[in-house]
């Protein structure tokens, strides 16, 4: 059986993804977005390992409260990162009838991933920026797997839920709502899009590990605003 390393384990979520659920962070991401909230995620050698027959145990400890919605996600640190692990665990969980969900950044894509997304049963994705230059001014990374997710998605008809930061000065206006729904209008069975207004409260966290946090001057998004702003999307929706 493959393994995987571990970050952390969130029982009873109830935002990343429908219902209730039992979140494993995965460590390991190949992108170092400016505003990232789990910093310590990003060594690949962090964290613990960990078999799917744990994943499966915990997992099952959750399933009373999942009802008809919810399930497992798999987060980060960056899931596909995991892509053998990914598809055991997913085969296993399914084998109980645990859903599963993919939570992912959009950075990283390889020959495992497909299979990944054609095996769970929703994606979560980040979309970090629409305009290329700006995803990688952001991630450090191309939006070169972020299209190949997409293609994948579609390919399987996978059930999506779309997530984007709104960040001052970055984002938070309505021409770039606006660009984001047409974004949107690309992909198939989008169920769900959530705009998430940015907040600092990962400064400590950087200060602790001793690394600097590029957006530190940069203060939270207000909430109003976001509202504000979703409301526009949802507009813009409609009219497409």
């Amino acid at each position: 059986m493959t393994t995987a390393r571990l970050h952390s384990i969130e029982s009873f979520g109830a935002v990343d993804g429908p219902g209730i659920r039992t979140v494993f962070f995965l460590q390991g991401c190949p992108a170092r977005c400016a505003y990232c909230h789990n910093p310590d995620t990003w060594n690949p050698n962090g964290g613990r390992e960990v078999e799917v027959d744990e994943i499966v145990h915990k997992a099952k400890r959750g399933a009373p409260y999942y009802g008809e919605d919810g399930g497992v996600t798999f987060s980060g640190g960056e899931p596909l990162l995991h892509g053998d692990f990914l598809l055991d665990a997913i085969r296993e969980l399914h084998k109980i009838g645990i859903s599963v969900a993919i939570d992912t950044s959009g950075t990283y894509f390889d020959d495992y991933s497909d299979r990944v997304i054609e095996a769970a049963d929703m994606v979560l994705l980040d979309v970090k920026h629409i305009d290329e230059q700006m995803f990688t001014e952001l991630t450090g990374r191309g939006q070169g797997p972020l299209f190949d997710i997409i293609e994948s998605i579609n390919r399987h008809q996978k059930p999506i839920w779309i997530r984007q930061v709104i960040i001052p000065g970055i984002n938070d206006t309505e021409e770039y709502v606006k660009s984001l729904n047409n974004f949107i209008q690309r992909i198939k069975s989008v169920k769900n899009v959530e705009l998430l207004p940015y907040h600092t409260m990962a400064v400590d966290k950087y200060a602790k590990l001793g690394m600097t946090y590029r957006f530190a001057d940069v203060k939270p998004m207000d909430h109003g605003r976001c509202e504000e702003l979703a409301e526009e999307l949802v507009q813009f929706k409609k009219q497409a």
